[in-house]
C-alpha cells in the first residue's frame, strides 16, 4: 500500500526533474512548474480524469496525477513525461488556435466519427512530440509505452500506433506492437513518412492522418482503456475561448486525403521528378510557393453547429446558445466601424468648486491627497481626507451624443435557427449592436415571433452578451409583432432623454405591427407616438420581392402607408445575405450630421 511518505517522496522525484524536462526542448524555455497531485481527488479538482498527467492551454498549466503514475507503472520516467507534456505547449497544438484548427481539419477526417477526433489529434501531435524527443534528446519514450501496455488489450489501432513508432525509432518489429499483419505494417510506415514529411507543417499532415486511423477506430472494440491513458490534450481548452473558428482554413477540405494518395508520402513525387510530365494526383504536400498552413487564410463560414460542436471537441463545456454568442460576436467583428453620433449644441468643461471631506466607501482616485495633507499632517482617512467638489461651465466645443439603437428582430418560423445555422437577421443585428456599443450608445434589443413569444434586454442597457443571447435566441412560431413592448418602451419617454433610433428586421409580416394591442389600441397610433418619442427616427428592413409595391394588397399598402404617412425609412432586401451589407452601411452612414441631410439608407 502507497503511504503519504511515498508520494511525498515521489513528488520530490518529479519536481527534481522539472529543470531538466525544460532543458530538453530549449535552455530558454519557460514554464510554471507542474501540479503534481498526490491524490485522486485533487487531480479531479485540477480536471485530470481517465489518464495519469494532462495539460491546459488556457493558463499553461502541466497536471500530473501521482496515484494514477504509479497504478501506470511510470514513475520513473518523470524526465520522459514531464518533457513530453512541456511539448504540448512548445511544438503541438501550443496555442488554443492552433489546437482548434488541428481538431477541424481531424475532423473531417473522420466522418461517421468525428466525437474521436480529441483522441485522435491527442495520438497525432503525441507522435510529432515523442518522435522528437526520443530521437532528439535520447528520451526513453519507448520505454514508456511498453510500461503503458503491459497489462492492458491491445486492438488495431494500439498496434498500428505503436507500429509506427517502431519504424520512426528504427526498432525491431514486435517490440511495442506484438505480433501485427502486413496490412498494419504498410500503413505504418504510411504513417511514419507522414509524421516526418509534415514535422514543420503538422497542421497540414492533421487531416491525413484522421484518414490513415478511420479504418481501425471503425473496427477496434479493445484500444479504448489505453488510449484514455493517453488523453493528455482532452481538455486542454477548458475554460478558454478559441478565435478564428467561425471560418474554416482555406485548405481545411482540400487536405482531407489518405497519406497512400498523397503523393508526397507514396512516392509519385520522387517517379515525376524525372519525366517533363506534371505531378497529377491531387493535393500534395506543402507547395513551393504556397502560405505554409500556420500563416492563417480565411475560408468558407462553418454553420454554428458545426463550430459549437468544435467547440466541445476542444474540451470547452458549453451550450448551443452561449457557442451562438460566441459566433456571432467574432463573425460581426469584421464589420464593426464606429457609431455615428450626434453633436448638442454645447458641451461642458469640469469647473472646480471647493473641498469636501472623503469618506470611506467613496472612489479611491477621488482623494485629494496634496490639500488632505495640507488639512493634516497626519492623514486618517475618513477623518483628514479631502475631496475635490468638480461642477461644470458651458465648453466651447460641441459634444458628440451617440444615439440609442432600439432593435427588434423577427424570429418566426420563415427564419432559420441562429444555434444551428448562420441566420443574417441575427448577424445583422450583431454587427448594428455591437457598433452602438461601441460608440458608446445603449441598446434595447427584443426578439420576437408568435403572441406571447418575445423577450428584450431589461431596457436599453451597455450589456454585449445580454444583447447577443437575445438576438440569438430562437421561436420558430408564428408572426406577430409585440406592439406593446414598442408602446411601453417610449410611453414614458421625455423630451430631454437621449434619441433613440427604431429598427425592425423582419419580412412581409411586419404589418403585424399595426395591428391593435392588447388594450384595444391601433398600432398606428402606437407607432406614430414611438416614432414622435423617439426622436431619432425608424427603419423597416425587410426581405421583400422587387415589385412589392405593386402587391395591391394589405401587406403593400400597409408598407406603403407607413412609409409615405408616418416617415418609416423602408429598406428591402432581395435576400438574407444583404443583411450584411445593410448593416455595415447603416452603421456608416445613416446616422453621421454630415450627411444625414443628404443621405439614406434605402
Amino acid at each position: 500500500m502507497t503511504t503519504r511518505e511515498d508520494m511525498e517522496k515521489l513528488q520530490d522525484q518529479w519536481t527534481a526533474q522539472w529543470p531538466a524536462a525544460l532543458e530538453a526542448w530549449s535552455r530558454f524555455t519557460r514554464l510554471r512548474p507542474p501540479a503534481l497531485c498526490m491524490h485522486v481527488t485533487e487531480a479531479k479538482r485540477e480536471g485530470l480524469t481517465g489518464s495519469f498527467a494532462m495539460i491546459r492551454l488556457t493558463d499553461q498549466a502541466i497536471v500530473v496525477s501521482l496515484p494514477e503514475v504509479m497504478n501506470c507503472g511510470v514513475q520513473d520516467y518523470a524526465l520522459e513525461v514531464l518533457a513530453h507534456e512541456i511539448g504540448h505547449h512548445v511544438l503541438a497544438p501550443a496555442t488554443l488556435s492552433e489546437h482548434g484548427r488541428l481538431l477541424a481539419r481531424i475532423r473531417r477526417g473522420l466522418p461517421t466519427l468525428e466525437a474521436q477526433a480529441p483522441m485522435v489529434a491527442n495520438l497525432y501531435t503525441d507522435l510529432l512530440i515523442n518522435d522528437r524527443l526520443q530521437r532528439g534528446s535520447s528520451l526513453r519514450m519507448a520505454e514508456v509505452y511498453q510500461k503503458l501496455a503491459s497489462d492492458s488489450k491491445t486492438g488495431s489501432v494500439w498496434k498500428l500506433y505503436m507500429r509506427i513508432y517502431e519504424v520512426l525509432w528504427s526498432l525491431q518489429r514486435g517490440t511495442l506492437a506484438g505480433e501485427c499483419d502486413d496490412r498494419v505494417n504498410g500503413d505504418a510506415w504510411l504513417g511514419a513518412r507522414l509524421i516526418r514529411s509534415y514535422a514543420r507543417d503538422w497542421l497540414e499532415g492533421g487531416g491525413r492522418f484522421a484518414t490513415l486511423m478511420l479504418p481501425y477506430l471503425l473496427e477496434d472494440k479493445e484500444s479504448a482503456e489505453l488510449m484514455a491513458k493517453l488523453a493528455d490534450t482532452r481538455g486542454a481548452a477548458s475554460g478558454g475561448d478559441i478565435p478564428g473558428l467561425t471560418d474554416a482554413d482555406a485548405g481545411e477540405a482540400s487536405d482531407i486525403i489518405h497519406p497512400a494518395l498523397d503523393p508526397a508520402l507514396n512516392g509519385m513525387n520522387e517517379a515525376a521528378e524525372g519525366t517533363d510530365q506534371p505531378r497529377d494526383g491531387g493535393t500534395t504536400g506543402p507547395a513551393p510557393n504556397s502560405a505554409p498552413s500556420h500563416v492563417r487564410s480565411q475560408g468558407q463560414a462553418r454553420q454554428p453547429f458545426e463550430y459549437g460542436e468544435l467547440l466541445r471537441s476542444a474540451g470547452i463545456d458549453i451550450s448551443d446558445h452561449e457557442a451562438a454568442v460566441r459566433y456571432y460576436r467574432e463573425q460581426a467583428q469584421r464589420h464593426l466601424i464606429p457609431f455615428p453620433s450626434r453633436k448638442k449644441p454645447r458641451g461642458t468643461d469640469p469647473l472646480p468648486e471647493g473641498l469636501e471631506a472623503w469618506n470611506l466607501g467613496d472612489p479611491l482616485d477621488t482623494v485629494d491627497w496634496l490639500q488632505s495633507v495640507l488639512h493634516s499632517p497626519r492623514v486618517v482617512p475618513g477623518l483628514t481626507t479631502m475631496r475635490r467638489v468638480w461642477g461644470v461651465s458651458d465648453g466651447a466645443e460641441p459634444r458628440p451624443e451617440p444615439l440609442d439603437l432600439d432593435i427588434y428582430v423577427d424570429s418566426s418560423g420563415s427564419m432559420a435557427n441562429p444555434q444551428q445555422f448562420i441566420s443574417y437577421p441575427a448577424l445583422a443585428g450583431a454587427i448594428i449592436c455591437l457598433s452602438a456599443l461601441r460608440a458608446g450608445a445603449r441598446v434595447q434589443a427584443t426578439l420576437w415571433s408568435g403572441k406571447h413569444q418575445f423577450t428584450s434586454t431589461a431596457g436599453f442597457v451597455r450589456h454585449e452578451h445580454g444583447i447577443l443571447r437575445v438576438l440569438t435566441g430562437y421561436f420558430g412560431g408564428g408572426t406577430a409583432f409585440p406592439i406593446h413592448v414598442l408602446r411601453d418602451t417610449f410611453a414614458k419617454r421625455k423630451k430631454s432623454d437621449r434619441p433613440a433610433h427604431i429598427l425592425v428586421i423582419s419580412d412581409d409580416g411586419v404589418t403585424t405591427m399595426f395591428d391593435q394591442d392588447e388594450r384595444g389600441n391601433s398600432g398606428w397610433d402606437v407607432s406614430a407616438a414611438a416614432l414622435a418619442q423617439a426622436q431619432g427616427g425608424g427603419t423597416l428592413v425587410l426581405n421583400l420581392p422587387e415589385r412589392w409595391e405593386q402587391w395591391e394588397n394589405d401587406v403593400s399598402k400597409g408598407i406603403i402607408r407607413a412609409r409615405d404617412v408616418q416617415g418609416w425609412n423602408v429598406h428591402r432586401v432581395a435576400t438574407w445575405e444583404d443583411l450584411v451589407t445593410f448593416a455595415r452601411e447603416f452603421s456608416r452612414i445613416k446616422y453621421t450630421q454630415k450627411e444625414a441631410r443628404t443621405t439614406s439608407v434605402e
